[in-house]
């Protein structure tokens, strides 16, 4: 009787739809959306409740920014890696949406809500306003997964900052602990620059090591943080101020790029125009 349920689950297994079947690479997106729900769950029991109870437990809290902040660095990682695995094996039908649907949460819940939690928690924040600056990065991440399924680019290329970087981006400028206002508004510009045209190189190559690099040297600087390391504090604000700076050349690198592209182009055309 074994041998017979055995032969049937194998038999149910091959007339399973290839539409339902996971790939290495799937299960890599599903590690992706289990990091952003548990940087949702730690940023709300590690800052937020012991905010709302009263607590003066700092130390927890900082622990738990860091792990949360942690936990999405290696959502990133799972994402960075989901599609080297598809393209090097193969990937399901589902690879796509399940890619789109972890993104979703884990570069677009976890950092708005982390922005919603620090309206609410921080001295000189307005709950009300950094509510309001949380749905639009929402919303950014949405508009830019949506275009991102219906739009077809150049290879190489992505249209708008990648969600993982716009949402370390957010991170990284909320841990920096500017004032109110320029917080606002630098979380909002890159909210834009996640739904705008700004063209941003895909991480393949050097380009993706190098990513795997500075994330991971991310984690150290988060963890000397959050363990009071010496210096740990000045380490991980000089590490956050290079990913805002990171975030606010590339678009001008590629505006840059745009405007000589044009300039040839006229160029070539007055010249093609001449006798």
């Amino acid at each position: 009787m074994p041998e017979a349920d055995d032969e049937n689950d194998a038999d149910g297994a091959e007339d399973m739809p290839l539409s339902m079947r996971l790939s290495i690479a799937d299960t890599l997106t599903l590690g992706n959306a289990t990091c952003g729900f548990m940087a949702v769950y730690f940023t709300t029991t590690g800052i937020l409740i012991p905010h709302l109870t009263g607590s003066d437990e700092t130390g927890m809290a900082r622990h738990s920014a860091a792990t949360a902040v942690i936990l999405m660095l290696m959502a990133a990682i799972f994402d960075l890696f989901d599609g080297l695995v598809a393209r090097k094996l193969r990937s399901s039908p589902m690879g796509a949406e399940l890619d789109n649907l972890s993104d979703l949460i884990s570069f677009g819940l976890a950092p708005a809500y982390f922005v919603l939690v620090y309206g609410m928690v921080a001295d000189d924040a307005h709950q009300r306003v950094s509510a309001l600056a949380a749905i639009v990065v929402l919303l950014a991440v949405v508009l830019r997964l949506a275009r991102f399924s219906c739009v077809t680019l150049k290879d190489g290329m992505f249209q708008g900052m990648p969600s993982p970087f716009g949402a370390l981006t957010v991170v990284s400028i909320v841990l920096l602990e500017l004032p109110f206002i320029p917080t606002l508004l630098a979380i909002v510009g890159v909210a834009w620059l996640m739904v705008s045209r700004v063209e941003y190189p895909k991480p393949r190559g050097i380009l993706a090591v190098a990513m795997l690099g500075w994330i991971v040297a991310a984690m150290g600087l988060l963890a000397a943080w959050a363990f009071d390391a010496p210096g740990g504090q000045l380490l991980l604000q000089t590490g956050c101020a290079l990913q805002v700076v990171l975030g606010a050349v590339i678009p001008l690198f590629a505006t840059a790029r745009r405007v000589n592209t044009f300039r040839d182009n006229r160029r070539e055309a007055r010249a093609a125009q001449l006798p």
